[in-house]
C-alpha cells in the first residue's frame, strides 16, 4: 500500500515490519548463507543457534527485558505469597497418618488432593495473568532482535497493547486443549502442547487472530513435530536447571521440617526465590519459543527473504 506522498505504508492489518501475515513462499535454488543484522543469522537454524540466539537477545536488550521481566516476577510473588497466606492455609493442612486405620488414611489423602488442587488452580490463575503479559511482551522484543533493531519500553507496549485481549484468550484456550490432553493419557496433551506452541508468536508478530494463529502454528509444526519437540524440550530442561540452582540457596536458608506448615519468613524466602528465578527463565524461555517460530518460517515459507529486505 502506498500513501499519497508515493511512499510506502504499512496496513494496519499486517504485522510489524518484515513479519507480514501473508508469507513470501520461497523459490527453488541454493540458499545463502545469511546475513545476521540482529542476534540470528538469516536462515534455517540449529539448534545451538537458537539457544544462542536466545541469550543473545536478553544479553543485548537485557534493560528492556529484565525490567519487565523483574517486575512481573515481583508481582508474580506478592500474588502467590497473598494467596499462601490467605487462600491456602497451610496452618490446616492435611498430612496422612499411615498409623491411622485404612478408612481415614483414604479420607486424609483425598484431604491433601484436595489441597494440591486448591494450589494448583491458584497458582495456574496468577501464572495465566502475569506470564501472559510477559510473553507477548517478550515476542516483540525477540522480532526487533532478529533485525538488530534497538526499541522502547512505549514501543513495546504500543505493539502489545491491542493484542493483550485476543493473547489472554489463546493462553487460555491453549492450556485448556493441553489441559484435556494430558488428561487423555498424557500423549495428546504433549502432541496438542508441541502442534500448539508457535500459536502465541504467530499472534503477536503476524497480529493473527486467535483461530488464524492456532492454525499457523499447526501448519508451521506440521511435517517438523519431533524437531520441535527436541527443541521444546531442551528449552524446559535448560530452564528447569537454571531455576533450580537458582533456588537451591534459598531453600536451604528455610527451616521448617518436612509436613509442617511454612512460616512467613520461609514463604518470603520461597517467593524471593521464585521471582529471581523467573526473571531469568521465563524470558529465555520465551526467546527460544519466538526464534523457534521464525526458524519455521524461515524453513517453511522463505522468511529469511523477507527479514533481510527489512533488515535493509
Amino acid at each position: 500500500m502506498t500513501d499519497a506522498s508515493g511512499g510506502s505504508k504499512q496496513d494496519p492489518d499486517d504485522g510489524p515490519k518484515g513479519f507480514s501475515r501473508y508469507p513470501q513462499y520461497p523459490q527453488s535454488g541454493h540458499r545463502h548463507p545469511g546475513q545476521q543484522p540482529g542476534v540470528i543469522p538469516l536462515r534455517p537454524l540449529a539448534l545451538g543457534e537458537i539457544m544462542d540466539g536466545a541469550v543473545t537477545t536478553l544479553r543485548k536488550y537485557a534493560r528492556v527485558v529484565f525490567t519487565a521481566s523483574a517486575v512481573v516476577a515481583v508481582i508474580s510473588a506478592l500474588l502467590y505469597l497473598a494467596a499462601d497466606v490467605w487462600l491456602l492455609d497451610h496452618r490446616d493442612a492435611v498430612v496422612i497418618d499411615t498409623s491411622a486405620p485404612q478408612e481415614e488414611q483414604l479420607n486424609q489423602a483425598l484431604a491433601v488432593l484436595g489441597d494440591g488442587l486448591k494450589e494448583s488452580a491458584v497458582i495456574a490463575v496468577i501464572t495465566l495473568l502475569t506470564q501472559t503479559f510477559l510473553t507477548g511482551y517478550l515476542m516483540i522484543v525477540v522480532g526487533k532482535a532478529v533485525l538488530g533493531q534497538s526499541i522502547t519500553f512505549g514501543q513495546i507496549w504500543e505493539d502489545l497493547k491491542p493484542r493483550m485481549l485476543p493473547l489472554l484468550g489463546l493462553t487460555l484456550l491453549v492450556t485448556v486443549i493441553v489441559g484435556i490432553g494430558i488428561v487423555l493419557l498424557v500423549i495428546p496433551g504433549i502432541w496438542a502442547y508441541v502442534v500448539l506452541s508457535l500459536a502465541t508468536p504467530a499472534l503477536i508478530l503476524e497480529r493473527a487472530t486467535v483461530g488464524q494463529a492456532m492454525r499457523r502454528s499447526a501448519l508451521l509444526v506440521q511435517g517438523a513435530w519431533w524437531r520441535v519437540f527436541g527443541v521444546l524440550i531442551v528449552a524446559l530442561l535448560a530452564t528447569f536447571v537454571i531455576g533450580f540452582l537458582i533456588q537451591i540457596p534459598f531453600g536451604m536458608l528455610t527451616s521448617n521440617p518436612v509436613g509442617t506448615a511454612p512460616s512467613m519468613g520461609d514463604l518470603l524466602l520461597r517467593e524471593f526465590g521464585n521471582a529471581i528465578a523467573q526473571t531469568i527463565t521465563v524470558p529465555f524461555a520465551a526467546a527460544v519459543t519466538a526464534l523457534l517460530y521464525i526458524d519455521q518460517r524461515m524453513r517453511k515459507e522463505g522468511l529469511d527473504k523477507e527479514l533481510s529486505k527489512a533488515a535493509g
